[in-house]
């Protein structure tokens, strides 16, 4: 079975509520809520593939210190098992906008799992309420 590495981050701001995008029409997986990030290209450093995944898709610019790893999903879909580490960012560069989802919404993680996401995200939210309450 092909491994598949995404990278996710939950960007907090400061009354500590985390990012969620919505993908988009015509994407698997449309109309789910996740966190911001993407595939990690060949060669490439996880968090070098979140820093331009969050240009890409946000407009937003990320330092590597900015990034602090949380937790990790590990789900297997039919197609291919899914590694994805979730890093916390508390700072950034730029206002946020949606580049490449439907919407984006800030929530306050005890809130999170009101969302639909899809399978791998469900378990990255327990530690993110252990942090932020």
């Amino acid at each position: 079975m092909k491994l598949l590495l995404v990278v996710a981050v939950a960007l907090v701001d400061a009354d500590a509520r985390v990012l969620i995008a919505q993908r988009p029409e015509g994407k698997q997986l449309a109309g789910l809520w996740e966190f911001p990030g993407g595939k990690v290209e060949a060669g490439e450093r996880p968090e070098t593939a979140l820093i331009r995944e969050l240009r890409e898709e946000l407009g937003i610019a990320v330092k590597e210190p900015c990034l602090a790893p949380l937790t990790f999903a590990s789900h297997t879909y039919p197609e291919f098992h899914l590694l994805m580490p979730l890093y916390i960012c508390r700072r950034w560069e730029g206002f946020v906008e949606a580049r490449e989802h439907s919407a984006l919404k800030w929530v306050r993680a005890k809130e999170l799992r009101a969302y639909p996401m899809p399978p791998a995200d469900a378990p990255l939210i327990p530690p993110l309420i252990d942090l932020l309450g």
